[in-house]
């Protein structure tokens, strides 16, 4: 069986990513798209983008337009193995339907984690990290080796789950004071990521197979 037809929605989602972002890196336009579709915080507090810099995605979307957008081959070429290889046993275990919704929250999450620790910032948030955060949380809650045992009114697999967070949540505030990436890593919006998935990853595999 091909890979397409193991998960179309992750070869989907890579395709897509792949086309956009070198569509606007080959015209040299990364830092204008950036501006019109990347996630802007403080866009939410009515920050109007000139018009002379061109139609700029409508603000409620821009968590969705700014994963098609990368700042360069390494930014893409990274979260796009990343999305390949967790993007496609998650699409086994969650089903096509189940990827998109947690891409798409995952997405969300990580504006929300971007947007919280600095509401009024103007730089904008690029690249689908944040987005492949959430897939990851979920490939590593549902495939990963579960040692931990229950603590007072928490299940093993909720302990489980926090150590996961709590371990994702120490390497980003580390890359971030290490200032990998120049400074420019969205720790915020992959810990948002991140959690997402943790959090969702359970509830769409029973409603996956909430017929079964």
């Amino acid at each position: 069986m091909t890979v397409v037809a193991r998960a179309p929605v992750t070869v989907a989602l890579v395709a897509a990513t792949t086309a956009a972002s070198v569509l606007v890196m080959l015209a040299g336009v990364v830092g204008l798209a950036a501006i019109l579709g990347g996630f802007l915080p403080l866009r939410l507090e009515g920050l109007v983008i000139p018009p002379a810099h061109g139609p700029a995605v409508p603000v409620a979307l821009t968590p969705l337009s700014a994963t098609l957008i990368h700042a360069g081959p390494g930014h893409l070429l990274f979260n796009l193995v990343t999305l390949a290889f967790a993007g496609a046993l998650v699409e086994r275990a969650l089903g096509g339907w189940g990827l998109v919704v947690l891409y798409v929250l995952g997405a969300y999450a990580a504006a929300l984690g971007q947007w919280l620790p600095d509401p009024m910032s103007t730089a904008p948030m690029i690249g689908a990290s944040g987005a492949i955060s959430a897939v990851v949380g979920a490939y590593a809650l549902l495939y990963g080796r579960s040692r931990a045992r229950a603590i007072g009114p928490f299940s093993a697999t909720a302990v489980h789950a926090g150590w996961l967070a709590a371990a994702w949540v120490g390497i980003q505030l580390l890359v971030g004071a290490a200032g990998f990436g120049g400074g420019r890593v969205a720790v915020g919006a992959h810990v948002g990521g991140f959690l997402a998935g943790l959090l969702l990853a359970r509830p769409l595999l029973a409603w996956r197979y909430r017929g079964a």
